[in-house]
């Protein structure tokens, strides 16, 4: 939550960034995230991830690992990440200039009900972040906070934690295929290794 309560559109905001990256290695979080990425294009560099709840920042972090000249996103939503937390100590210590770790912050559980998470509860994922040793933040609370953000994934400078409150709206769902295999042909050829 904001000071202001300011919150965004989500597929407006997640249309925009990926628009502003085109070049930048993506991995989506469980759910929601995966349809706003997909509702903006289909791009042979992002990886949707479809039940891996928790996994959308360690991936990410593996990735920029392993392709350290690309700037590598993982854009998620409060309740993926919060199942997979922990995360965040990992990419504090290790702090690859690479990553980015955009969250879209409705304050609830989307995929499961829309039961109140822990951000509506008083976390303060910035906070959490910080404490983990993530010391380059920025709260998203304008749409034209869009190019500062892009800026800092094309810059590859330092490992940077987005955090972004969005509206708890329900857009209709466009979903990537399901073709595991064929999404991992995509991602592979992006990266330009063999795909079998």
């Amino acid at each position: 939550m904001t000071a202001t309560g300011t919150r965004l559109s989500r597929r407006q905001f997640v249309a925009d960034l990926l628009a502003a990256v085109p070049d930048a290695l993506v991995i989506t979080g469980l759910g929601s995230t995966t349809y706003d990425a997909f509702a903006a294009g289909a791009r042979s560099g992002t990886f949707y991830l479809w039940g891996a709840m928790g996994a959308a920042a360690p991936m990410a972090l593996g990735l920029a690992l392993a392709q350290p000249d690309r700037s590598v996103v993982a854009l998620t939503g409060d309740g993926e990440h919060l199942m997979g937390i922990g995360a965040l100590g990992t990419i504090g210590a290790l702090l690859p200039p690479n990553l980015s770790v955009v969250v879209l912050d409705n304050g609830h559980f989307g995929e499961t009900g829309m039961q109140a998470s822990h951000t509506s509860l008083g976390t303060d994922l910035i906070a959490v972040a910080r404490g983990f040793g993530l010391t380059e933040t920025l709260r998203v609370t304008e749409i034209e906070q869009v190019d500062e953000l892009a800026a800092r994934i094309r810059a590859r400078t330092a490992t940077t934690y987005a955090h972004v409150p969005i509206l708890a709206e329900d857009p209709s769902r466009v979903l990537p295929p399901r073709d595991g295999v064929a999404t991992k042909n995509a991602f592979r050829a992006a990266l330009g290794f063999d795909t079998f």
